[in-house]
């Protein structure tokens, strides 16, 4: 039995309907209920205790039997028929064991002898107690299994990982019926696929610690798709502590998980996946166009919209939504019956599909157009994010992306050799400058060079910076071969009484370094600093032009000249010539080398030759290779000449 503290605690929670037509016992009894009860709600008869039950939500009823209007006995006879699991205890006098039976068939908990005993009562209402807390946690354990069979995914397992119960929702999710579930073994048929180490750490927790699990579990449906449950997994024990079953509730998380992790789940669990990566073209400039909240909801109102433009004959049913404006469709390629052929018209069908279609949102239509990278097999995830790239640096549309991965794992091997080959070579002191003649087309005579860098490799081969600048800029190396240049160049001063033309990009000036010892050496050479030309080179990464108009304007007032490099090539050459106002504009070699033969490219020659005039400016040409080259150009009135026709880059050997 339980201490009288503990007793007067639980009955302390409990209301209590005392049905007693005698006035005297009743009272004395009361006195002694007011001990144990804080809520008694009194009835003098079965008529009026009946009455008040249905008004009150009563826990436990104490009545006597003999009543006028309605006995005890009927009146629990008629509350049993409300509230059949009602607990009640019966005053009994000793002439009353005829009612016994009845009062059985009633399911009365127990009898208190009258006149009330107290250690008796206190027996009785310890068992009572026990009883309501009991009939009390099966009443919210039936409240919460309504609640979670409405809003969470529930089975049970017994301790040999058989089901033995699902509700709908779980049927729902794992597309298994009842019939097909009940009394089979979970982890079997549900093909439930955690790590190792995340189901050692479930397995620890529920049957070793006999504790709660919760975290997030991935789950393969009948028809193979992954999906993923918010999981709280309880192991529900006996009096003695033994597992008896373990109650699983989960919720469906799958549309809130990573797209990508969910395509890379479909990817692992298909025999050989074949993905499509279809990026809204120009989603950049659309972005920026429309605003953030614009290209949200067109790109969720395409998602939506690009299945149905998916031809019916490529069965893809799973499209997952990734960033900035791509989306990927991914299935089992064995399950497609069309061959690689059949596949590409179908893109291109859908490509066109989509062009012809008219996103609407609002009052708004959409113009879209897609590009598409696709490939199967190995690796098959890298290789239409390399189709991508490669189809945003060609322009291109559609591209076939097998294989990719492997050529862009040569190259980057090749990128990593050569930035070892270029650290060796600044080590060795193998970065070197060489230096082409310009001439004076009047008298042939060199009047100036260009510095030109060059790298000596191991085996002594002279490398031009096409095979090794680009590669140094993503590394650390570049701004060092920039700082090995300007030595060089610089050094050459002493060497010639020509110009020397030095080569910087807009993103080598914007740099602090190479800022800061270009000034040192014009203060070094201040004597010579007359005889140097910048050549600018176009550079579409440089980020601030403020750094740019400073150091021209700042160099220029130190007697050094601006040259415009490979004028005539790229977009921004006369931006360039209205920002830099340069002294000397050097023409691109690809308008030069075809001069003597292409009348387009005369005409422009002609026409830049006029304008530079015009400015003021020196003109020098490029790639001249040929004295029928050269002719046109002195016909034109290009001042100098640059090329093989009157030398090829060489190392500087001092002037005699």
């Amino acid at each position: 039995m339980q201490d009288l503290k503990d007793i007067i605690k639980n009955t302390k929670e409990l209301k209590l309907l005392y049905v007693e037509d005698n006035e005297g016992a009743r009272n004395a009894t009361i006195n002694i209920l007011n001990e144990f009860f804080d809520d008694i709600i009194v009835a003098v008869d079965g008529k009026e205790g009946l009455q008040k039950f249905k008004d009150n939500r009563i826990d436990l009823i104490i009545t006597d039997i003999n009543m006028p209007n309605m006995s005890g006995l009927e009146m629990l006879k008629r509350i049993k028929e409300i509230k059949g699991d009602v607990i009640s205890l019966i005053f009994s006098a000793y002439n009353e064991a005829n009612f016994f039976v009845d009062s059985i068939k009633l399911g009365v908990e127990g009898y208190l002898l009258k006149p009330i005993d107290v250690e008796q009562l206190l027996s009785m209402l310890s068992k009572v107690t026990q009883k309501t807390k009991a009939l009390k946690e099966v009443e919210l354990l039936k409240q919460y299994r309504e609640v979670a069979d409405s809003s969470s995914i529930v089975s049970v397992l017994d301790t040999n990982n058989k089901v033995t119960y699902v509700n709908d929702a779980f049927c729902q999710i794992s597309g298994y019926s009842k019939d097909e579930l009940i009394g089979e073994d979970y982890y079997a048929i549900t093909r439930n696929e955690q790590e190792n180490s995340l189901s050692e750490e479930i397995w620890n927790t529920i049957k070793k610690k006999k504790e709660t699990w919760k975290g997030i579990t991935k789950n393969i449906s009948k028809n193979g798709k992954a999906y993923y449950l918010d999981t709280t997994i309880k192991p529900i024990v006996d009096i003695n502590g033994n597992i008896v079953e373990y109650i699983a509730l989960r919720n469906d998380i799958t549309a809130i998980m990573n797209p990508l992790k969910q395509l890379n789940d479909l990817i692992e669990s298909s025999q050989e996946a074949m993905v499509i990566l279809i990026k809204i073209e120009n989603f950049d400039d659309i972005e920026n166009f429309y605003g953030q909240k614009h290209i949200q909801t067109l790109t969720d109102s395409f998602s939506k919209q690009l299945l149905d433009f998916v031809p019916d004959e490529l069965e893809l049913k799973d499209i997952f939504v990734l960033n900035e404006g791509e989306y990927a469709i991914a299935m089992d390629k064995l399950k497609c019956t069309r061959d690689d052929k059949e596949i590409r018209s179908s893109l291109i069908e859908l490509q066109k599909s989509v062009e012809n279609a008219h996103i609407s949102i609002g009052d708004l239509d959409y113009d879209v157009s897609i590009i598409i990278s696709y490939a199967y097999g190995e690796k098959v995830l890298e290789n239409v994010k390399y189709g991508m790239k490669k189809l945003l640096e060609t322009k291109q549309n559609l591209i076939f992306a097998n294989n990719l991965a492997e050529q862009e794992s040569t190259r980057a091997l090749d990128n990593i050799n050569i930035l070892k080959m270029i650290k060796i070579a600044i080590e060795k002191k193998k970065i070197v400058s060489y230096f082409q003649p310009i001439v004076d087309n009047k008298t042939k005579k060199i009047v100036k060079y260009e510095s030109l860098v060059r790298l000596i490799d191991e085996n002594d081969n002279v490398l031009s910076p096409f095979f090794f600048l680009d590669i140094s800029k993503k590394g650390k190396y570049y701004t060092q071969i920039t700082s090995i240049v300007l030595d060089n160049s610089f050094n050459a001063l002493s060497f010639t009484d020509k110009d020397v033309s030095i080569n910087l990009s807009a993103l080598d000036i914007e740099k602090k370094f190479i800022n800061d010892k270009f000034f040192s050496l014009l203060e070094r050479y201040k004597d010579q600093r007359h005889r140097v030309v910048i050549e600018l080179l176009e550079d579409e990464d440089f980020k601030n032009f403020e750094v740019i108009t400073t150091f021209i304007s700042k160099v220029k007032s130190l007697g050094v000249r601006i040259a415009i490099d490979d004028f005539g090539s790229g977009y921004s050459n006369f931006e360039r010539l209205l920002n830099y106002q340069p002294d000397i504009l050097k023409i691109d070699a690809t308008l030069i080398k075809n001069i003597a033969t292409n009348s387009f490219s005369l005409s422009t020659v002609k026409t830049m030759v006029a304008f530079a005039k015009e400015q003021k400016m020196e003109v020098i040409a490029e790639y001249v290779e040929s004295e029928e080259i050269y002719d046109v150009l002195c016909s034109l009135g290009v001042e100098y000449s640059q090329g093989y026709y009157f030398g090829a880059p060489a190392l500087l050997i001092q002037e005699i």
